[in-house]
């Protein structure tokens, strides 16, 4: 199914800003046919990952321009290990703050000064997230285009959402809890000295400080000239502690603290002040009073505070939805970087593949080998690798050869250099040129419980005309013993039309068989064929044993009964000996 890659970001790091190329989706069976399974399971332990790595490789386009942009990409990832490690660090930041931000919640209780100073502290640190970015993003060893356009797309944005002031106003701004060291409180009391109401002053950045003991409570209401005339606060910042253990007046006003009502019309409220008296929690008024002070300061800073979260929030969403939207991307190339270097370490040759529009050869890969043996290997010294070409005479290769000599092998290392390569990463080879694939199709055996309703060859059949229906001059068809479960004059019957038919669409294909007849009939279908060309590709053996090369020659041997017999084990010295 044809579609465009999702962009929700304005800004990818799989295809350039404005590309509008059609994508196709692989079939589900082809990263499994052709052992990538295996690949991204490597990769990373985590399933998230696993399936983000397997979406993007399954996603393909025939666009040069996006295959090359992935490319470039990737190999500035590669080269740049510090980059990766400093990538990692940040993203398992920018997590953290994501799962335990409070820019989304609204209600008025957690509106209060203590969630403005988490919105404060949490801007500053998504404002660090994207100057980090930034700055690693710096590195002048960087030279693919993608990270070059992104780097001036985190500093557009860095500026135009003016991240710089922003931060300023954050130093001026933000308060520490810690800064908070004293709340002034003014309390109205009526002629039996019971507290009627509470209102807040001030809030110090100072403390207070303890007067000498001779400043008691009773000193401070015995002499009338202690009395003030206003309620107007003088600025001395000397307060008389109150023993909460006592008992007598002091205890009991205490004790009376949790149970004040808010009363407007009295000589200590004021209009300014007015706005902050509120009734106090029920309950023990010293255990409360954290959250008292609390909704004292909802009540002074709700209006500040709501519109500065509107404001911080809006900074927040530029930062995170910019810089994490491509947290994915960079997870699928640094996972695949770190994979392929481990592999390189080990000895396995990459090499970085190489695009092309439409012209000459429209494959040419040397010294490839298949991915999923050389991880499976432990001593990768032993690789085989091989050479092939497609161009136009040598489209449709009819691939034969001993039983267990490495068809199947090297019919899969063939869809894993596209596959790799379209993704943007390095390949299984010495070289690489290619024209990429609008799609590829594999036409590997079925497992028993599919082929029920239909039989084998009915299910063969019905796959390939649907594989078939759906391909183009640059579709890959990998097509795997097709046609190979009934008789061989139907079998060959079946396979002869369908390369015929591949041969009239020009379409790359490998077909992998043991019918040695359609190789030897390879130079029939080229003349009967209008542009494209068939050719015998065989798995050489050398003193009767497999050499795991191919060679572009006639079977080596048309015993088809002979290789189905070695197959299953029923010829003469097999069971004989029981092997």
């Amino acid at each position: 199914m044809r579609g465009n890659m999702d962009n929700n970001i304005g800004f990818s790091l799989l295809q350039p800003v404005g590309t509008d190329s059609g994508y196709r989706r692989l079939p589900d069976n082809v990263i499994h046919d052709l052992g990538l399974e295996e690949f991204c399971k490597a990769i990373s332990s985590d399933a998230k990952e696993r399936r983000l790595i397997t979406n993007v490789l399954s996603q393909i386009t025939d666009d040069v321009n996006v295959a090359s942009y992935r490319r470039q990409v990737f190999r500035d990832i590669l080269r740049l290990p510090e980059l990766r490690k400093t990538l990692l660090e940040l993203f398992d930041k920018l997590q953290f703050m994501q799962d335990f931000s409070t820019m989304h919640k609204t209600s008025d209780e957690e509106l209060g000064l203590w969630h403005l100073f988490h919105r404060l502290d949490e801007l500053d640190s998504y404002i660090r997230t994207v100057e980090t970015m930034r700055d690693c993003l710096s590195d002048e060893r960087i030279q693919s285009e993608g990270l070059i356009s992104l780097r001036e797309h985190i500093t557009g944005l860095y500026e135009d959402a003016c991240f710089a002031d922003m931060k300023k106003d954050i130093s001026a701004l933000k308060i520490k809890a810690s800064d908070v060291q004293s709340v002034t409180l003014g309390i109205n009391v009526n002629e039996r000295f019971e507290a009627v109401s509470i209102g807040l002053v001030s809030v110090n950045r100072k403390p207070f400080k303890k007067s000498g003991i001779v400043s008691n409570f009773a000193d401070a209401i015995a002499s009338k000239d202690k009395l003030r005339d206003t309620a107007d606060w003088d600025g001395d910042m000397h307060y008389q502690l109150v023993d909460k253990e006592s008992t007598g007046n002091a205890g009991a006003f205490i004790e009376k603290l949790s149970g004040f009502s808010a009363v407007r019309n009295n000589p200590f409220v004021d209009g300014h002040i007015r706005s902050t008296i509120v009734k106090t929690p029920d309950g023990d008024g010293t255990g409360n009073s954290t959250f008292y002070l609390d909704n004292v300061m909802n009540k002074m800073l709700s209006s500040l505070v709501k519109k500065l979260r509107d404001t911080l929030t809006r900074y927040a969403d530029v930062a995170i939805v910019s810089v994490s939207g491509l947290v994915p991307e960079f997870i699928y190339y640094i996972r695949c970087a770190e994979f392929i270097s481990g592999l390189m370490e080990k000895g396995c040759v990459f090499c970085e593949a190489q695009p092309e529009t439409e012209g000459g050869a429209s494959m040419l890969a040397k010294g490839f080998y298949n991915l999923k043996l050389a991880m499976n290997m432990e001593n990768v010294s032993c690789i085989v690798s091989n050479d092939l070409t497609f161009d136009k005479e040598h489209t449709v290769y009819i691939l034969t050869g001993a039983n267990r000599g490495g068809k199947t092998t090297i019919t899969q290392a063939v869809g894993q250099l596209f596959v790799l390569a379209q993704g943007g990463l390095y390949v299984p080879a010495e070289s690489f040129r290619y024209v990429p694939c609008d799609c590829i199709y594999t036409h590997f055996p079925a497992d028993e419980d599919k082929t029920m309703d239909l039989g084998r060859l009915g299910e063969e059949c019905v796959r390939f005309k649907e594989m078939f229906s759906q391909s183009t001059s640059k579709s890959l068809m990998l097509l795997n013993e097709t046609f190979s479960t009934t008789s061989f004059e139907e079998g060959y019957y079946i396979a002869k039309d369908s390369v015929k038919a591949l041969l009239t669409r020009s379409v790359r294909t490998i077909y992998n068989t043991h019918m040695h007849k359609l190789g030897e009939d390879a130079e029939e279908f080229d003349r009967e064929s209008s542009g494209a060309g068939a050719a015998s590709l065989i798995m050489r053996t050398e003193d009767g044993k497999r050499s795991f090369k191919v060679a572009l020659a006639r079977p080596e041997g048309s015993s088809y009964a002979k290789d189905i017999a070695e197959k299953y084990g029923v010829t003469y010295d097999m069971l004989v000996s029981g092997t």
